[in-house]
This record gives structure tokens, C-alpha cells and sequence, in this order.
């Protein structure tokens, strides 16, 4: 990603301060502090609290970097105007139903935006169902995601979950919903948690610093993910809110 090639037509200022205030709300979650993104960014800590307190600017590349360490596009850096300017999601629904996109394990795991070279296709529900869908976010870094996105369970996935998935089902994830907390009592919740690329959907649990994906086919091993103090909230991709599966 080239930082460069966006800032025709911005203003580089206004960037670099919604840079800072999404690195200072993740320094003060806890999930981030000065000396950890200057070793990721290579630069010296004193360079980087300059930035953060507005003593300095970064230049391009420097704003690569930051991006770069910190798995942002400069799609998350700009305002919704901006975004609506540049990304067309989905065509507008005009009766009960919305449209929501079919997109690659990889875009739903990674993209706050989808753009709409991204889209594959889209999938339609109806308004009153999406509205009556519960959110719960982990932390406010969420909240500019398009909440929701559909993907295609591909064969090992889908029999990995049988029967509560099957190979080709399309899976509603609500990516508002990144906490491990029973969405209703005494259900399992599905997730999708973002692995190897992509999206791997399981049932989630955290032992010690290890992220358990248990399988609803026992015949399907477990996959465990090291979190090396990386929060949980940024593995999980979002709630299984529906699965639609073709007969």
C-alpha cells in the first residue's frame, strides 16, 4: 500500500490526526504502547511521541510505516464522506430488504471498507432481521468497520462445523460483535476468526495466551493460535449471526 498515491486531493494534516487518535485509543486500551510501535515503526521512541503529541508530522513514508505496523489502510483514516466518495459498497435497497456483500475470507478479516472491486456478489436480508441483531464491540476501534459482510464456507470449513455448517453455506458475520460472550444463553456462538489469510469458523475459547477453534465434526482436529499478548479481540473477525445453506 502506497500512502502517496491518496493524499491527492487531502488534506495529509487531517490524515495524520485521525492517524493519532486511533494509535492514542489503542495506547490507552491497553493494547499498544510508545515504545511497542516505535520498535515496529524502527523509529526512535522520542520521534514517535512527538507524533503522538503533536510536536511533529510524519512524512510518506513515514506514514507508510505506521500503517504498515499497525494493519491499517488509509481507508480507516478518512471520514465517512470521503469513504462514501471512494467505495461503493452495494447498490441501495429501496424495499425490505438490504443488500450485504459476499466477499474473500481475507477482505472480511482485514478491510474496514469493502470496496466494491472486492464484492463478489451480493446477498439480501431483510432490514427488520439486521436491525433486531445485537452488537457488541470490544472496544470503539470497531465502530467504522462495515458491520456486516457474508463469505462462502468452503469444504473443510463447512464439514469441520456439520451440521450447523455446510461446504458452500453463506455465513452472515456481524463484525460489531468481537467479544467471547454468549450471544444467547446456553448456545454456542459461532465465530469467524481471522487465520492464515483469511477466515476459519469455529467455536472459540482462550487457554492461557492461546486461541482454542474447536470443531463441530469431531472427526475435524482442533487448531490452536497464539496470541503472544496480542488482544483476542483483534483475532476475532466478527459473530456467526446466520448461516443460509442451499438444498
Amino acid at each position: 500500500m502506497v500512502f502517496g498515491y491518496y493524499l491527492r486531493g487531502m488534506k495529509a494534516q487531517s490524515l495524520q490526526e485521525n492517524l493519532r487518535r486511533i494509535l492514542w485509543q489503542r495506547i490507552d486500551s491497553g493494547q499498544l504502547t510508545g515504545l511497542k510501535l516505535a520498535e515496529q515503526t524502527g523509529f526512535q521512541q522520542a520521534h514517535v511521541s512527538n507524533f503522538l503529541n503533536r510536536k511533529r508530522s510524519l512524512s510518506i513514508e513515514g506514514m507508510d510505516r505506521f500503517l504498515s505496523a499497525q494493519h491499517l489502510s488509509v481507508l480507516d483514516l478518512l471520514d465517512q464522506g470521503e469513504i462514501n466518495k471512494r467505495a461503493s459498497l452495494a447498490p441501495p435497497s429501496e424495499d425490505e430488504f438490504e443488500n450485504v456483500a459476499i466477499v474473500d475470507g481475507q477482505v472480511a478479516a482485514t478491510q474496514a471498507v469493502i470496496v466494491a472491486e472486492k464484492v463478489l456478489e451480493n446477498c439480501k436480508y431483510k432490514k427488520t432481521f439486521l436491525r433486531r441483531i445485537r452488537a457488541e464491540m470490544a472496544s470503539a476501534g470497531r465502530s467504522h468497520w462495515r458491520r456486516f459482510v457474508v463469505i462462502r464456507a468452503d469444504g473443510r470449513e463447512g464439514m469441520s462445523m456439520y451440521p450447523r455448517l455446510m461446504p458452500g453455506a453463506t455465513v452472515l458475520i456481524d463484525r460489531h460483535y468481537n467479544v467471547l460472550k454468549p450471544y444467547r444463553r446456553g448456545d454456542q456462538t459461532m465465530y469467524a476468526v481471522a487465520k492464515e489469510a483469511g477466515c476459519a469458523i469455529k467455536y472459540v475459547q482462550v487457554i492461557a495466551d492461546s486461541l482454542v477453534l474447536r470443531p463441530q465434526n469431531n472427526a475435524y482436529p482442533v487448531d490452536v493460535i497464539e496470541l503472544h499478548g496480542k488482544p483476542v479481540a483483534e483475532c476475532i473477525v466478527g459473530r456467526v449471526a446466520h448461516v443460509g445453506m442451499e438444498m
